[in-house]
């Protein structure tokens, strides 16, 4: 397998990153925070109409390429829940009546994001289907136009529903990462047709580790991003008359975080590779593996780049407790490090049953 970009995913890669450097700044990120809708409209509005509202259409390494740059800039525009949740869940049903849903979220003129709760549950009356049940920690769903609602098992499978709907009822929560806003989304008797019941156990299984691969690579820049600012402030930070990046203790730290770094983007790119694959097997192992990896390199590298920054990395002025919040909410986003290692044993215990 190739670990490498293409000459396009290059250039698209450094045209993100161009992006997000001028319109997520830290400014900008910290004004998002502030505000009720927690992310950037106008910034937003300008990645449309580069087409990235669209990027599940391109590829699974396109857009994680997107997200790695996403992820070093702690970006201020709903792409997570748009794109790798709403779009991500919609295509993944494969079905025409998602066409509308799927046409409004990539063009810009709707949001979207993916519900999933253990106790939603979904029953059929006549033409219409009935859903009740609460998720907790719903990526931007106080702003969502439309809910892709996961339903866990019964009726299982992905239903559309419209956010205005009756019986929908959302709040936004407070977080420990406050550059990405979650809601709490409950559904009381929430009638949609038939027809919106659009994916089946597949399906569902697709979407979330399609979606798990896209936090894996966000988790990469992250990761990456404490590593480089670590890197340049230990040249510049001068103790005892020398750079602190001279003295063995913080050159082995700043080497530990660059082997996790390049570790977690292998376990990403092929991640990645095989989430653009009908591979659905080998998704289930590459996914969890690349999460679990990932999130883990990010927290590790964020608290080590706190700690190189010393006194100045515990400021509010700095980012770098920005981007450990991000780190420790990761972790627990989509499930966390212990599931998907438990999911991988149970795998890998199931396929050498199958050989003996």
């Amino acid at each position: 397998m190739n670990f490498s970009l293409a000459a396009e995913q290059t250039e698209l890669q450094r045209s993100a990153r161009r992006f997000f450097a001028s319109r997520c700044t830290s400014a900008d990120v910290r004004a998002a925070m502030a505000s009720e809708r927690g992310w950037d409209e106008g910034a937003w509005s300008s990645a449309c109409e580069l087409g990235w509202a669209s990027l599940a259409s391109l590829g699974w390494v396109e857009l994680c390429v997107v997200m790695e740059e996403a992820g070093r800039s702690l970006a201020c525009v709903p792409l997570f829940s748009n794109v790798c949740l709403a779009a991500n869940a919609l295509r993944a049903a494969a079905r025409l009546e998602t066409s509308d849903a799927l046409d409004r979220i990539e063009s810009g003129s709707a949001l979207g994001t993916l519900v999933a709760g253990a106790d939603i549950r979904a029953r059929q009356d006549g033409a219409e289907c009935v859903l009740d049940g609460e998720a907790l920690h719903v990526v931007d769903g106080h702003t969502a136009d439309v809910l892709v609602v996961a339903v866990p098992d019964g009726s299982e499978g992905l239903y559309v529903v419209d956010a205005g709907a009756v019986g929908v009822v959302r709040r936004k929560v407070p977080t420990l990462d406050e550059t990405r806003s979650l809601a709490s989304v409950t559904l009381r008797g929430v009638r949609v047709p038939v027809a919106n019941h659009i994916g089946d156990r597949a399906a569902v299984a697709r979407a979330v580790h399609r979606a798990a691969v896209a936090l894996a690579a966000e988790s990469l820049g992250g990761a990456e991003r404490c590593l480089d600012a670590a890197t340049e402030y230990a040249k510049t930070r001068v103790q005892f008359g020398r750079p602190i990046g001279s003295f063995q203790a913080v050159k082995h730290r700043l080497a530990d975080m660059l082997v996790v770094v390049e570790t977690a983007r292998s376990a990403v790119l092929w991640a990645a590779s095989v989430a653009d694959t009908d591979d659905l097997d080998e998704l289930a192992v590459a996914a969890p593996l690349a999460r679990s990896y990932a999130t883990e390199a990010f927290f590790r590298c964020a608290a080590d780049s706190l700690q190189i920054h010393g006194g100045i990395g515990f400021t509010w002025e700095h980012d770098a407790h920005l981007f450990l919040k991000r780190a420790r909410a990761s972790l627990s986003l989509l499930g966390t490090p212990a599931d998907d290692r438990e999911t991988i044993a149970c795998l890998v215990v199931d396929t050498e049953a199958a050989w003996t």
